[in-house]
């Protein structure tokens, strides 16, 4: 099955590809790597989802906002490559939680996009090398911003 129909099976949508918010490119390939600048959970209608865990909002909204960044990551790729099908696994994933000071799960917040990427590329090539650190603040209070770095098939 392919990754879009895949996608489509747990109705999930992806956003609009985001806008560089600064100098960068969202997504840059080179050899047969594919490189993400962080993304942030956008949200089908343009915003954002915002606000640090352990504070303004809790892990299950930081889990979630995770698995938001996971689909704006491959709305980015996905308008790069033209297919998320191009996609043979996930290398690595570096996630980053708008945290309050003692929050200390940022992993279980990072797997929202880890569980998403396992679910459409299976354990062995949708799980990858990864960490997951508390930001003391992320751009415009987004409540993740992850990157990763995908192998072509």
């Amino acid at each position: 099955m392919s990754v879009d129909a895949k996608l489509q099976a747990f109705s999930a949508v992806l956003p609009p590809p985001a806008k560089p918010a600064g100098v960068y490119k969202p997504v840059v390939v080179v050899g047969n790597l594919v490189y993400t600048s962080g993304h942030g959970p956008l949200c089908f209608d343009g915003t954002w989802l915002k606000g640090r865990v352990g504070a303004e909002v809790d892990q299950a909204a930081g889990y979630r906002a995770a698995r938001q960044t996971g689909l704006s990551i491959l709305s980015s790729v996905k308008a790069h490559l033209g297919s998320l099908d191009r996609i043979k696994r996930v290398i690595k994933t570096l996630g980053m939680v708008n945290a309050a000071p003692d929050f200390e799960n940022h992993p279980a917040v990072i797997n929202g996009c880890s569980d998403l990427f396992r679910e459409l590329w299976g354990e062995d090539h949708g799980v990858g090398a990864r960490s997951a650190v508390g930001m003391g603040s992320l751009p415009n209070n987004i409540i993740t911003e992850i990157e990763v770095i995908f192998e072509l098939v």
